[in-house]
């Protein structure tokens, strides 16, 4: 059972850093303008929900070690689909690199609740 928390939290650990690689590429590949977003200014808010976002994985890192089953399973099987929802609904107007990054997270994400739903359910 321990080793699928460390699964887990392995699987959070590539899901942050394909986020991360994605934002890394954009700001190399020139498609990214430092406070906007689209074309328009970014607010505080904007950047707070941002953050919000990108500290999920990392705090998935967290949980998974430390959570009991079932509440592990659930919470990693609920945030993986949240994060597969989320990316699908965002996917549209992606260059190629950042579809392929967002399949690749989102391949992680399935993986996730395939291992929470065989292994602890």
């Amino acid at each position: 059972m321990e080793d699928v928390k460390i699964i887990f939290s392995f699987i959070w650990v590539a899901v942050m850093l394909t986020f991360l690689l994605g934002d890394v590429l954009r700001i190399f590949a020139g498609d990214f303008k430092p406070g906007e977003v689209d074309g328009k200014p970014v607010s505080h808010k904007m950047y707070f929900g941002m953050a919000i976002i990108m500290v999920v994985p990392i705090v998935m890192v967290v949980l998974s070690i430390t959570l009991d089953v079932p509440v592990n399973s659930w919470v990693n099987i609920i945030v993986a689909g949240f994060f597969i929802v989320f990316n699908l609904a965002g996917i549209k107007g992606y260059k190629a690199y950042d579809v392929f990054l967002l399949i690749v997270s989102m391949m992680f994400n399935v993986l996730t609740i395939w291992y929470a739903w065989t292994q602890f359910l």
